[in-house]
């Protein structure tokens, strides 16, 4: 099986890690950091906002199982593409929404899907997702790995990480691991 690569960013990397990990074809999804001028990166580093590193999940998946166009089409269910370097109460360029394509097929299907949420004017505002080719990936600290399930009663995942997750399961539960 030849497993393909999707980096994409969508505010905070809990949230996105979270369910591309249950997803049906996803071998396997890492939070981490793209998109900037420092070298292995922190997270304390990526914060300050000095690097211009977004956070980012790296999604490993069989594009026989899961096609590139679903897993965009989860990515644009959670999170606001209409905020700009911000998702909610978490602001900073680290936020901001962004897809790191791989290959030029998925460059297109990228820049075809945002128009064609911007046609059907799925959201009140303009889409301001970057479209940008992939970089350096540096996976975050490993206690950001996994932090949802290891941390469910913390504050911000209980409000702000479940309702994602929640959302998601309902709209693609088909697309969900048993």
């Amino acid at each position: 099986m030849a497993y393909a690569v999707a980096t994409l960013a969508g505010g905070c990397f809990w949230c996105l890690e979270t369910v591309f990990n249950q997803l049906r074809g996803v071998e396997s999804a890492v939070s981490g950091y793209m998109g900037g001028r420092t070298e292995n990166p922190t997270y304390a580093d990526v914060c300050n906002g000095d690097t211009g590193h977004a956070e980012v999940v790296q999604v490993r998946f069989d594009p026989d199982a899961i096609s590139y166009r679903e897993l965009l089409e989860v990515f644009f269910t959670l999170h606001d593409p209409t905020q700009l370097n911000r998702q909610g109460n978490d602001v900073g360029t680290q936020y901001r929404s962004a897809i790191f394509w791989h290959t030029p097929e998925q460059k297109a299907e990228a820049e075809s899907i945002i128009v064609e949420l911007a046609a059907a004017k799925q959201f009140d505002a303009p889409i301001v997702t970057e479209v940008t080719e992939a970089e350096t990936f540096y996976p975050a600290e490993d206690y950001h790995q996994g932090y949802f399930d290891q941390n469910p009663n913390q504050p911000y995942c209980q409000f702000v990480v479940a309702p994602k997750v929640a959302k998601a399961q309902a709209k693609f539960a088909a697309r969900f691991k048993d």
